[in-house]
C-alpha cells in the first residue's frame, strides 16, 4: 500500500531495643557410681573427635554422540554426553593433524558444540574429561568422520549487518534459503546463540520455516551490546539442504527513538531515551485504505523510491494508478505501509487522513526524522479502523509476550534472574 498525491509519608524513627545475651548452662544429670567414667585413650581430653569426610561418588561418564567410528557426521557437531557426580567435566577435540578446535558445553549442559563449522571428510577425535569431587579423572574418548560435502547448501544471512548501530526494537533475524523443516527446527534454534550485555531475557520465533527471530522480553536497553553466533554451517535443514555456512556479527543498540503517532490527533510524537524532540502532524489513510494500527519497527529506509500502483494490481498508467518518486520513505510493513514526505497532503496533515495507507508528513519533518531513525527503531501505530496483521513486517512487538515464545521450537522456560538470551529453552547468564 503506498501513496500518491491527491487526485509523591513521614518518616518513623524506629527503635532499637537492647539484645541481652544469656548463656544457657547445660546441666549433666548422671547416676551415682563405685566408679569414675573410663576416658578414651585416643581423644584429646576436650577436644572434640572429627567425622571423617563422605567418600567421593563414583563418576559416570558416556558419549552418546557421535558413536566411536562414526561415519558422514555433521559438520554441524552436536557432541553428546552424560557425566554424574562430576565437579567438572572439560572437552578436547581434535582432528587428524593434532590441531585443537575450539568450543563450548551447550547452554542447556546437554552437549558441546564446536566454536565453528568443522571440515568436510575430515577425521576428528573428542575426549570427553570428568573430575570427581575427591579430583580423580574419568575419561571417554570418540573418533569418527565428517561427511562430504554435500551438494545442496541453502543460504544463511542475516538481517543486521556486523557492527551495526539498531533501534531498541530490533529483533534477530535469520534467513534461510530454504524452508527449514517443523522436525529440524529444534535443532538449528539450538545453534543459534544471541548474548547481550548486559544480560536481558528474550525468546526465538519461527516467523517462518525461511526467517527466525529473536527478540528481548523489552525493548533492549540503549547502549546494550549484541553478539550473534548462529552455527548454521552444515546443519541438516530438511533432509535435503545443509546450511551453507555459520554467521557470526556483533551489533549496538542506539539510544531508545520512539514514534507514536495517533489517529484522534493526528499528531506524532517523536522521543528519544523519553525526552519530546519533535511533534509531527500526520495524515493517516483514508477510511476506504486505512493504515494499520500496531507495534511496528524500521525496516528499510531508502533517500526515495519510486512508488508504483502495479506492485498491488493497479496499471500505473490507469485512472486510478500512479508512479511516483517519494523522498525520504521509511517502511513499516511488506504491503506498502510507508513513513514518508508528502509536500501533497501538507495541508491535510494533522487535519485529516487522505493517503493511501501510509502516514503522510511534510518534505521538511520527514527529511529530519528521516536523519535520526535507523533500522529497528519502533514506531506506534493506535486508533485506526484496523489491526497490522502478523507477518506483515517485523511485527515481533504487535502480541503479547506469553502469544510470543509459543513461536519458539524449543519450549520456553521463564528466566528466574536477570538472563541474557541464549539458545537454551531458558536463557543463561553470561
Amino acid at each position: 500500500m503506498t501513496d500518491t498525491p491527491p487526485s509523591r509519608t513521614p518518616v518513623r524513627r524506629r527503635v532499637r531495643p537492647a539484645v541481652a545475651l544469656t548463656v544457657a548452662a547445660a546441666l549433666l544429670l548422671t547416676a551415682c557410681t563405685d566408679k569414675p567414667a573410663a576416658k578414651d585413650p585416643g581423644a584429646a581430653q576436650g577436644t572434640p573427635t572429627a567425622s571423617p569426610a563422605a567418600p567421593a561418588l563414583p563418576v559416570e561418564l558416556a558419549i552418546s554422540s557421535p558413536a566411536n567410528g562414526a561415519a558422514n557426521v555433521p559438520t554441524a557437531l552436536d557432541l553428546g554426553y552424560t557425566a554424574t557426580n562430576a565437579a567438572d567435566v572439560t572437552v578436547k577435540l581434535t582432528d587428524a593433524a593434532g590441531a585443537e578446535v575450539a568450543g563450548a558445553a551447550r547452554a542447556d549442559g546437554k552437549g558441546w558444540q564446536p566454536a565453528a563449522q568443522l571440515k568436510y571428510s575430515t577425521k576428528y577425535t573428542a575426549t570427553v574429561t570428568a573430575t570427581a569431587t575427591d579430583g580423580k579423572p574419568t575419561t571417554a574418548t570418540t573418533t569418527f568422520t565428517t561427511m562430504a560435502k554435500p551438494g545442496k547448501l541453502g543460504k544463511v544471512t542475516s538481517i543486521i549487518n556486523d557492527k551495526q548501530v539498531v533501534g531498541v526494537g530490533m529483533p534477530v533475524i535469520i534467513t534461510f534459503g530454504v524452508d527449514v523443516a517443523k522436525e529440524q527446527r529444534a535443532a538449528v534454534q539450538q545453534r543459534i546463540q544471541v548474548t547481550s550485555d548486559p544480560p536481558q531475557e528474550g525468546a526465538f520465533n519461527w516467523f517462518t520455516g525461511k526467517e527466525l527471530h529473536f527478540r528481548p522480553k523489552e525493548y533492549w536497553q540503549p547502549g546494550t551490546k549484541l553478539t550473534v553466533n548462529a552455527r548454521t554451517g552444515g546443519t541438516n535443514l530438511d533432509g535435503k539442504w545443509w546450511g551453507e555456512r555459520d554467521v557470526a556479527f556483533t551489533a549496538t543498540v542506539g539510544p531508545k527513538f520512539v514514534m507514536e503517532v495517533d489517529n484522534a490527533t493526528k499528531q506524532m510524537t517523536v522521543t528519544q531515551d523519553g525526552q519530546l524532540l519533535r511533534t509531527i502532524p500526520v495524515s493517516l489513510g483514508r477510511p476506504k485504505n486505512p493504515s494499520a494500527s500496531g507495534n511496528f519497527i524500521i525496516m528499510i529506509k531508502n533517500e526515495w523510491e519510486w512508488f508504483d500502483s502495479s506492485t498491488y494490481g493497479v496499471p500505473a498508467d490507469s485512472d486510478a494508478g500512479y508512479r511516483t518518486k517519494v523522498y525520504w520513505p521509511q517502511r513499516l510493513t511488506w504491503d506498502g505501509e510507508y513513513i514518508h514526505s508528502a509536500p501533497w497532503s501538507e495541508g491535510d496533515q494533522g487535519k485529516r487522513n487522505v493517503s493511501h495507507g501510509c502516514t503522510n508528513i511534510s518534505a521538511a519533518h520527514a527529511e529530519w526524522l528521516w536523519k535520526q531513525t535507523r533500522i529497528g527503531d519502533p514506531v506506534i501505530i493506535k486508533g485506526t479502523e484496523e489491526q497490522v496483521k502478523w507477518g506483515n513486517g517485523w511485527t515481533d512487538w504487535s502480541t503479547s509476550w506469553d502469544q510470543y515464545v509459543k513461536g519458539s521450537a524449543v519450549p520456553y522456560v521463564p528466566a528466574t534472574t536477570s538472563a541474557s538470551a541464549s539458545p537454551s529453552p531458558s536463557p543463561s547468564a553470561s
